[in-house]
């Protein structure tokens, strides 16, 4: 994975905020295939940071990322799949 110079320091901490939030999506699902209620507030402000925040990133430093949000994205794909579907409307 070749990087320009500078990259690591720009993408560490985005790195750890995906890796953080893969974890809390991860747990979410679990609980949710458990049958227990979520709340998934706080995913839609945190996703919305790490999107600006990988917009922001020259694109050799947001390159190296790609692998870490497809894994995300594979998690909440997962999650969807484990949220109850919403009654229907009469």
């Amino acid at each position: 994975m070749t990087q320009g110079p500078g990259a690591e320091p720009l993408t560490l901490p985005i790195l750890t905020a995906i890796q953080s939030m893969q974890g809390t999506v991860t747990l979410a699902r679990i609980l949710a295939q458990g049958g227990r209620q979520i709340d998934l507030a706080g995913l839609d402000a945190e996703a919305a940071r790490l999107c600006t925040a990988v917009a922001l990133l020259p694109a050799f430093a947001a390159r190296p990322l790609r692998p870490a949000l497809e894994a995300l994205v594979a998690e909440v794909e997962g999650l969807a799949a484990a949220l109850p579907s919403p009654p229907a409307e009469a």
